[in-house]
């Protein structure tokens, strides 16, 4: 478990059955190393002792994963350029020349990335080391070992950079407390900091301080930045995927087939960019309306700066989002006024970006609704432009100027108050899955924090579960080895998914089956995090699967 951070629970139950690396972190010049392996070597040298080793690793484990998208993306980048894929052409043979300009360009990705980051299969990290680093552990490692080499400047930033992932992380936050008291004056930076949302955040502070040439400033390289990110984070999904709704261990398929399944997870991760993008770290909740909001920003910034034809372009490229909004209708319509005989109002069009963006956005859409039904697997649109709802974040949506200028219609602009920030738990959000039926919340169960939910799992997995269970529970297990732990009158069994996945391997009961084990453990924590609208990462500190017996009193009588 990372130092100062919560049980890893069920994903850090799968890493721990893979034996750890080991050794020294990484030689000089060859191909770049694995950054799960310099992380596992870097965690093993902390718990060693040796601090100044772990500090290195955990460095150079950070250093090789950025250098490993960036040399991704450049082949990735480079290799659409010189390798464009050709149409299907007319005939028997009208597909060739389309799959060999397919291969040319798998042979030019491989050409391009073996040098520096040799085989493709050293890069291929669990999801578990993946979700690590998502959730910035190896910066709970740094800040630790930072501190036994009293580095404490770099100690504060490893403690920031991971807490504005875990934001709920008391005892981080204690911590960067106590940097700021022992080090004197510490300039906090977060070293994983996203530049566009940076910027959109110090837009929309000199918004609300009626800075407005600042916040264009800022909101227009937002957009640059926002743009920039949406075409890596196309290319990134280009990568290896995987297939949620097969069974990967005996997947089969025809060539087309396959073709479209890889297809339609690629198709997906692109199409969920909108979403990565308006993301903070560590949170699960996306800004809402976080691509149009710019533009709404932008809109009344420029009209308080007297640039009316910027105005009425940003409020423009805001109604092709929300092509019904009265407020920025009215406001095109005034800005419109304002300009009426100085030009033609017909050369003011929305933005060129955003409207090959939205067009893109509404194709994929089309492709992933039609192939959910022809293909049979299961799709649901989000609404990524969801203006208003039961999620805050912490800016509010400015739409508006409630200024009425003496010789002109009534404007709606502006700014709504912020909202504070909710602290209550909330429920009912998605349940992510179109089989999974609500039945009880948490009043109707007499409580708080509870739900009822059926068909999270079917009952074929059921069986399976239940063929495990009866293959590896002990009586006792997860109670400190009591059989009876609450009374005599019932006999506890039980297993955890360690002891599935250690079974699994060793051949005594079916590796596919202990997966599943697993699966369905995350399956009920992405459902729970989701149907609570948890504003950070769920953590299950612990998986059970527990047979539950009432004794006969024949049964009984004999052990007393």
């Amino acid at each position: 478990m990372a130092p100062g951070s919560r049980s890893w629970g069920a994903v850090l139950l799968l890493a721990a059955v893979l034996p750890a690396a080991c050794g020294s972190c990484g030689a000089e010049g060859g191909p770049l190393e694995p950054f799960d392996e310099l992380y596992a070597s870097g965690v093993e040298a902390y718990y060693g002792g040796d601090f100044a080793g772990a500090a290195r690793c955990l460095e150079q484990a950070l250093r090789s994963r950025r250098e490993l998208r960036a040399e991704r993306l450049r082949c990735r980048r480079r290799c659409r350029g010189q390798v464009r894929l050709a149409a299907l052409g007319a005939g028997p043979a009208g597909e060739l020349p389309f799959f060999w300009a397919l291969l040319r360009r798998a042979g030019c990705l491989r050409s391009c990335e073996e040098p520096r980051l040799g085989a493709t299969s050293r890069h291929r990290a669990t999801e578990e080391v993946r979700s690590d680093f998502q959730r910035r552990v190896p910066y709970s490692y740094l800040q630790r070992a930072y501190i036994q080499l009293n580095k404490l400047e770099e100690a504060a930033n490893a403690a920031h950079t991971f807490f504005m992932a875990n934001p709920e992380h008391m005892e981080i936050q204690q911590d960067i407390e106590n940097y700021k008291t022992t080090a004197g004056k510490v300039s906090l930076i977060d070293l994983e900091a996203k530049p566009h949302m940076e910027d959109y955040s110090a837009g929309v502070r000199h918004y609300d301080k009626e800075e407005y040439r600042l916040a264009i400033t800022f909101l227009e390289r937002a957009l640059e930045g926002y743009y920039a990110e949406d075409e890596d984070c196309q290319i990134m999904c280009e990568g290896p995927q995987r297939f949620e709704e097969h069974e990967y261990l005996e997947y089969k398929a025809g060539l087309y087939e396959a073709i479209a399944d890889h297809y339609m997870q690629v198709l997906a991760c692109k199409h969920d960019c909108i979403r990565e993008l308006a993301t903070r770290s560590g949170r699960i909740s996306p800004i809402e309306n976080f691509l149009p909001l710019h533009y709404d920003y932008l809109q009344f910034a420029y009209y308080r700066v007297g640039d009316y034809v910027k105005a009425l372009e940003c409020a423009r490229t805001y109604l092709l989002f929300h092509p019904d909004d009265e407020d920025v209708l009215e406001n095109a319509a005034y800005y419109e006024d304002l300009l009426k005989g100085t030009l033609d109002l017909a050369t003011i069009k929305p933005r060129k970006e955003a409207k090959a963006l939205l067009r893109r956005h509404k194709l994929e859409s089309h492709l992933l609704r039609v192939a959910s039904i022809g293909l049979g697997f299961t799709y649901t649109e989000p609404n990524y432009w969801k203006r208003y709802g039961a999620r805050q974040d912490e800016h509010s949506v400015p739409s508006s100027i409630s200024s009425e200028p003496e010789d002109g219609p009534r404007l709606s602009l502006t700014k709504k108050p912020t909202p504070k920030p909710d602290r209550e738990l909330k429920e009912g959000g998605p349940l992510l899955y179109s089989d999974v039926k609500f039945v009880y919340n948490s009043q109707q169960l007499n409580g708080t924090q509870r739900v009822l939910l059926d068909n999270v799992i079917s009952e074929e997995q059921c069986r399976e579960l239940h063929r495990v269970a009866s293959g590896i529970m002990l009586a006792g297990d997860g109670y400190r080895g009591k059989t009876s732990p609450h009374t005599p009158n019932e006999r506890f069994e039980g297993a955890t998914v360690l002891k599935a996945l250690k079974y699994g391997y060793e051949g005594r009961v079916p590796l596919k089956s202990a997966r599943l084990f697993y699966d369905i453990s995350e399956k009920a924590r992405r459902i729970v995090e989701s149907y609570f609208m948890l504003n950070s990462t769920l953590y299950f500190s612990y998986t059970h699967l527990v047979c539950r017996t009432a004794l006969s009193a024949l049964h009984l009588s004999s052990h007393q």
